[in-house]
């Protein structure tokens, strides 16, 4: 198996949890400081850190999978070709995982899934997005297909791709330069006026954006108090593509 899963540290987590409450998402886990959200397609996890924590207002990009053991091995085995072994099993914090590197050395954990099911109660229409921003985005694709991601078709230029997980979310390459690093956002299949009309109506109020293959709401970001320019002013949730 293979789900979408990012990890988000800040300090405001009641405010975090209200946006994500309002955007269709349910909380399934914990209720402290580690609460895990289900969307219909993907989870995200909100860590919370202290104010002023380096952390604060990031997102690293991770999965979950079923056997990590099992995980790893077909990974390697993918990307035997290319005399790689990008998955390292690993003792972490939390416990066991599996470590996946890519050629640009951006590193990432896939942890074992602690339910398989996603909540029936979600917003259906609604997908998590886990984005790798990356120097080398062709080698980073192929990581992403080494884990089992599956490509889908993505009208823009080739330098970007996106991927489904078999068990729900997405996972998306985008061209960065300088360090690669880790982005979120999510995804609806449906028109986005009624969602920016619940998202106003719980206190968070949303513009839309017309792009050239469609339109995108941005959110203002819970984490917006934190003064780092690691941490974007908006949260992007962007139409579901139609392909033709």
């Amino acid at each position: 198996m293979l789900r979408a899963r990012p990890l988000h540290f800040t300090s405001r987590i009641e405010d975090w949890n209200r946006f994500l409450t309002a955007l269709g998402l349910v909380l399934t886990e914990g209720d402290g400081g580690f609460r895990v959200f289900d969307s219909a397609a993907g989870r995200l996890v909100l860590h919370e850190v202290p104010d002023g924590d380096p952390r604060d207002g990031t997102t690293a990009f991770a999965v979950e999978v079923g056997d990590l053991a099992e995980f790893a091995r077909r990974t390697n085995e993918s990307a035997a070709g290319e005399g790689a072994t990008p998955a390292e099993l690993v003792t972490v914090d939390h416990g066991e995982a599996c470590r996946i590197t890519g050629p640009d050395g951006f590193s990432f954990l896939a942890d074992p899934a602690a339910h398989g099911a996603q909540c029936a109660d979600a917003d259906p229409a609604l997908a998590v997005v886990a984005v790798w921003f990356s120097p080398d985005p062709e080698a980073a694709a192929r990581t992403l297909r080494h884990v089992g991601a599956r490509p889908r078709p993505n009208p823009d230029n080739d330098e970007t791709a996106d991927f489904t997980a078999k068990n729900g979310g997405i996972l998306m390459v985008r061209p960065a330069s300088g360090q690669p690093r880790s982005g979120l956002g999510f995804e609806y299949d449906g028109g986005l006026e009624p969602l920016r009309e619940r998202l106003a109506a719980a206190g968070f109020p949303a513009g839309v954006t017309e792009e050239a293959f469609g339109s995108t709401l941005h959110v203002g970001n819970p984490d917006a108090a934190v003064f780092a320019a690691s941490v974007p002013a908006t949260v992007w949730i962007s139409e579901r593509r139609a392909m033709g």
